[in-house]
């Protein structure tokens, strides 16, 4: 077992190391809020520091006044929340049969679930445009939610279809001996042990579609459908000059439902991975 031990010094060097990670990641974000509550003779200032001397609302107050960010912001909630909820419902039954009934057809799937991820944007927005311009749905929320669910849901397929395989077909055959129909098993058994899984999805897909700037703006050309990535644009000026503050102040804004949702949720992430296996 002593091979296995990590020595203080390594162990010192690990802690480093993922602190340093730490800070590098946060390092944006908190940047980003003191930003957001600097007054405009701060933002100019050669010297900039931390933590702001004289923080200020007016940011804030400004940003609100210059754009629509509430109606954006309930524009990029309603996409996000049905693309993710959609995306969930399809790929759960998919990723259960590519799992548990593996053949050429299905391994052949998956490849082609993970060879898709690598196209780019650009590549699929004049075919999408097309497809939805003839549905009618172009500059449309209900087109753009349609994006989203076929944008993310080769991923959240290829995710859900690894928790599945890690949940031990062994269960469920324990529970098929004691009666349980497959109905029963799905839901009592294979679904607790799911859950995280499709909790974690569902985080990935609402993060994607809240986040995505470049289908909202092809898509989008009415304002009052605009998504909230899209208005945070109309903060740069036409030869790129950006109003920081207020810049700022909703960017900090539009980063704060990832981080709710991610707090919220990350309980059951961890929560529940082995509820499904305890038989009552």
């Amino acid at each position: 077992m002593s091979a296995f031990r990590t020595s203080g010094p390594a162990r010192a060097g690990q802690y480093a190391a993922l602190l340093a990670y730490l800070v590098f990641l946060a390092f944006p974000f908190l940047w980003l809020v003191s930003t957001a509550f600097k007054p405009a003779t701060e933002l100019g200032s050669l010297h900039p520091t931390w933590i702001p001397e004289d923080p200020t609302l007016d940011n804030f107050r400004q940003a609100f006044d210059e754009q629509p960010l509430l109606r954006a912001a309930g524009n990029s909630l309603l996409a996000a929340l049905t693309a993710a909820l959609v995306a969930v419902v399809v790929a759960t039954p998919m990723a259960y049969v590519l799992a548990r009934h593996r053949s050429r057809l299905t391994g052949a799937a998956t490849g082609w679930v993970v060879v898709s991820q690598a196209f780019p944007f650009v590549l699929l927005i004049i075919p999408l445009f097309l497809v939805l311009k003839n549905l009618h749905l172009v500059n449309s929320l209900a087109g753009l939610t349609l994006v989203y669910v076929v944008w993310s849901l080769p991923f959240a397929l290829w995710m859900l279809t690894g928790y599945v395989r890690a949940v031990p077909a062994e269960l469920e055959e324990a529970a098929a001996v004691d009666g349980a129909g497959r109905l029963r098993t799905l839901v009592s058994v294979t679904g607790p042990l799911l859950a995280p899984g499709i909790v974690a999805t569902a985080l990935f897909a609402f993060v994607t579609a809240w986040n995505e700037f470049f289908f909202a703006l092809v898509l989008l050309k009415s304002p009052e459908k605009q998504t909230l990535p899209v208005v945070l644009t109309h903060f740069l000026g036409a030869e790129g000059a950006a109003d920081l503050g207020p810049l700022a102040a909703a960017a900090f804004l539009a980063t704060l439902p990832s981080l709710v949702v991610f707090a919220i949720v990350q309980r059951r992430i961890t929560g529940g991975m082995l509820a499904g296996a305890v038989k009552s």
